[in-house]
C-alpha cells in the first residue's frame, strides 16, 4: 500500500460507487490512495493479534514446508511470522509501505527467534521481485485499501510461479453488525465508509475479491468466507477500546475531519459509543469477511 499515488482508480466517492458493482471504475487518476486507519497505537494493538488461525485460516490447507512466500501488506509481521513457522523451511518475505512498521515487524521476528522471514519496504503496484519468484503470495485486509485493487493483483500475478497460489482475505464493511444497535456506532460506520472511500479504497472488498481477481487474469478462483466475532467481556474491552482511542486519536479521526464526514464533537461521540458498547454485557459486534484462492 502506498500513499498519494496516481492510479488507475476504483470509484472514488460513495455516491459513484454501486454495491453490486466489482468491476473498477473508467481509466482516470486517483485523487488519493491512502491507508485509512495510519498506524496509530490502537491501530497496531489490533493488528498484533492477527496470526495465522484468526485471520487466513483458509490457506492453511495450501501451507506446506518448503514453500517460498510473499506476503504484502505485512504490518507489524504477526501473521508473516506466523506464515515462517508453518512454511519452514521455506522462507518468507514481508512487504509494507512504511517504514517503521517494517522495521518492528523484523524485531518481532528476532524476539520470536523465526530466521526464515525477513521484511522490506515495497510498493504493492511496483514490487522489487523478479517475474515467478513465489509459490504463494498473501494479502490480508489490503486490497479494500487500494485505489486500484486490480493492478495490485496483477502485479502479485506476475512474482507468482506458474502453478502458484494468491491468498487474499478483505472484510465487507457493508456486512457488519452489532448489538445493541446505539445511534453512535452507525455514525462510526456512516463516517467510517465515507472517509474509506474518500481516501480511494473500497470497504465492501470482501465481496469482489473473486472478481477483481478474475479480472486480474486468475482463471482459477476458489471463494469462502468467514467472520471475526467480538462478544466476550475480554473481546469488547480490547476491541471496544481499540476504536474509542481510534475515533479520536487515529489517521482516520483527522481523516474524518479532513474529509468532511464527522467533526470532533461528532468523533467523540462515536469514541463514547465504542465505549458503551464495550461495556455492555450483551455487547456483539461480526464483521464478515471474503477469502480468495486464486491460481496462476
Amino acid at each position: 500500500m502506498t500513499a498519494e499515488q496516481t492510479r488507475e482508480p476504483a470509484h472514488s466517492q460513495p455516491d459513484n460507487r454501486d454495491a453490486d458493482r466489482v468491476e473498477i471504475a473508467p481509466h482516470g487518476e486517483a485523487i488519493r490512495d491512502t491507508y485509512t486507519h495510519g498506524h496509530h497505537e490502537s491501530v497496531l494493538r489490533s493488528h498484533t493479534w492477527r496470526t495465522v488461525l484468526n485471520s487466513a485460516a483458509y490457506l492453511i490447507p495450501h501451507l506446506t514446508p518448503g514453500l517460498r512466500v510473499l506476503d504484502v501488506g505485512c504490518g507489524p509481521g504477526t501473521i508473516t511470522v506466523d506464515l515462517a513457522r508453518r512454511v519452514s523451511p521455506g522462507t518468507v518475505t514481508g512487504v509494507d509501505a512504511s517504514a517503521a512498521i517494517v522495521a518492528q515487524a523484523a524485531g518481532l521476528a528476532v524476539d520470536e527467534g523465526v530466521p526464515n522471514v525477513t521484511f522490506r519496504v515495497g510498493d504493492v503496484y511496483a514490487l522489487d521481485f523478479a517475474d515467478d519468484s513465489f509459490d504463494l503470495v498473501h494479502a490480508h485486509q489490503v486490497l479494500q485499501h487500494l485505489a486500484n485493487p486490480v493492478a495490485a493483483l496483477r502485479e502479485l500475478r506476475r512474482v507468482l510461479k506458474p502453478g502458484g497460489i494468491l491468498a487474499a482475505r478483505d472484510v465487507d464493511y457493508g456486512g457488519v453488525a452489532w448489538y445493541p444497535k446505539l445511534p453512535g456506532l452507525q455514525s462510526w460506520m456512516t463516517a467510517y465508509r465515507a472517509v474509506h472511500y474518500w481516501n480511494g479504497g473500497d470497504p465492501d472488498a470482501g465481496r469482489a475479491l473473486k472478481a477483481w481477481a478474475r479480472l486480474a487474469g486468475f482463471d482459477a478462483v476458489t471463494s469462502s468466507a468467514s467472520i471475526w466475532c467480538f462478544a466476550t467481556d475480554a473481546e469488547r474491552d480490547w476491541w471496544g477500546e481499540s476504536w474509542a482511542l481510534r475515533a479520536t486519536e487515529s489517521d482516520f479521526a483527522a481523516h474524518a475531519i479532513e474529509s468532511g464526514a464527522a467533526d470532533l464533537t461528532d468523533l467523540r461521540a462515536m469514541s463514547a459509543a465504542w465505549r458503551q458498547w464495550a461495556g455492555d454485557p450483551d455487547g456483539w459486534f461480526g464483521m464478515p469477511h471474503g477469502e480468495i484462492i486464486a491460481v496462476k
